[in-house]
């Protein structure tokens, strides 16, 4: 078995779970959350067997390049391929016709647990308010790693997490003072 398939297996096996987790905070949906995980995987670990096969091994890890850890770059590719599918479909959008929604908002008696809620209320943001949102109170990283995993300025990333933080309480009905979003998905 070659190093990459051991890497591959070992990095299934122990972080599968929490890769499907992340990739569900960003998307809400659990099959296409599965999906983006198994695309990062196959996008990260076919550049290792392309470089295997060619006999090109210069005895350096490629993903080292990154300075990262696999999981790390894997989870970098997930947040690209959902941001990448949701500029696809966002470029169709004007081409369908719209269907129209439920806008109420649902009351405690519906029975929604607070998880349920949050996924919702994140499913109302734009994929980059999203992506800063699960980066600052799911993945605990600070303004300028979010700025630079992203590849934004700090200040963008502040005015991001600013009109989410809005949104989401005004969605979530969460009063200004007391709770924070994070604490909220808890």
């Amino acid at each position: 078995m070659a190093p990459w398939e051991q890497e591959l297996a070992a990095l299934a096996e122990h972080r599968g779970r929490a890769l499907v987790g992340y990739a569900y905070v960003l998307c809400g949906d659990q099959r296409y959350a599965e999906d983006l995980v198994q695309d990062a995987l196959v996008k990260v670990f076919a550049r290792l067997r392309r470089r295997e096969g060619t006999g090109g091994g210069t005895g350096v890890h490629p993903l080292d390049d990154h300075g990262g850890t696999t999981e790390a770059y894997v989870r970098r590719a997930i947040l690209t391929l959902y941001l990448d599918e949701y500029r696809r479909r966002r470029r169709w959008t004007g081409v369908k016709h719209l269907v129209a929604t439920d806008d109420r908002a649902r009351g405690p008696e519906s029975g929604a647990t607070a998880r349920a809620d949050v996924a919702a209320a994140l499913a109302r943001l734009a994929p980059r308010e999203r992506a800063c949102v699960v980066l600052r109170y799911f993945e605990d990283l600070t303004v300028p790693q979010i700025a630079e995993a992203l590849g934004l300025a700090q200040g963008t990333v502040k005015r991001y997490l600013a009109d989410a933080t809005a949104t989401l309480r005004g969605v979530l009905q969460v009063p200004h003072q007391t709770t924070t979003i994070g604490e909220a998905a808890r």
